[in-house]
Formats: structure tokens, C-alpha cells, sequence
């Protein structure tokens, strides 16, 4: 059974950075295409990044340049590093796995983990 848990969130200020982490219970992390959503309150669900299984990766436009995805195929671990926060990136972070990377569409991906919040103040 897959799961996926993310950790690392928390509270920072403003220019300050954050990174997270996703722990796979399978190496479905090496076959799939993985991403982080994030969820604001009052807002739907935004598609942050994407990394696909042969290293391809895509940003949304608000976060070129500032978030990084990354991941370890031996740990099975997906990483999301955040720099230079900004307040509008306060948000409950989520990974998610899909056979095909579906973009922003987050009806494209089978799993998902449990999230972990991200607090920017400024």
C-alpha cells in the first residue's frame, strides 16, 4: 500500500526559506510522476511542482526561481526546497503521485499525503 508523508512545514517570515519533505512507503517515488499541490484557505487546490520519472520538472509561474523539487530515489524521499517566502505561500503543502504527470490537474493523481502547513508572515 502506498502512502506518502510529508513533513518540514512550519512558520517563517517573509525572504525566509523552508523545506519539505515527502517519505514513500513504496519506490513508487522512482516510477511516477511526483508533485507538490498546495491548498490556501478559502482557495482551491494550486499544483506547485512537478517532477517526472526521468528528472523532467515543471514550475507554476509564482514559484520559478524560488522553490526547487528534488528527490532521493534510494530513500524514496521527494523534496520541495522554498526560498525567499512570501506570504501569499501560506499554504497546507501536499505531495501526490500519478502514472502520468497531469500538470496542475490534481484529479490526475491516485496518491496522496496527509499535507503539512507553511505559515509566512510578513
Amino acid at each position: 500500500q502506498v502512502q506518502l508523508v510529508e513533513s518540514g512545514g512550519g512558520s517563517v517570515q517573509a525572504g525566509g526559506s523552508v523545506s519539505l519533505s515527502c517519505a514513500s512507503s513504496t519506490d513508487i517515488i522512482n516510477t511516477y510522476c511526483m508533485a507538490w499541490f498546495r491548498e490556501a484557505p478559502g482557495k482551491e487546490r494550486e499544483g506547485v511542482a512537478t517532477l517526472d520519472s526521468d528528472g523532467t520538472t515543471s514550475y507554476t509561474d509564482s514559484v520559478k526561481g524560488r522553490f526547487t523539487i528534488s528527490k532521493d530515489n534510494a530513500k524514496y524521499i521527494l523534496y520541495l526546497q522554498m526560498n525567499n517566502l512570501k506570504p501569499e505561500d501560506t499554504a497546507r503543502y501536499y505531495c501526490a503521485a500519478a502514472p502520468v504527470c497531469g500538470g496542475a490537474d490534481s484529479n490526475a493523481y491516485s496518491y496522496w499525503g496527509q499535507g503539512t502547513q507553511v505559515t509566512v508572515s510578513s
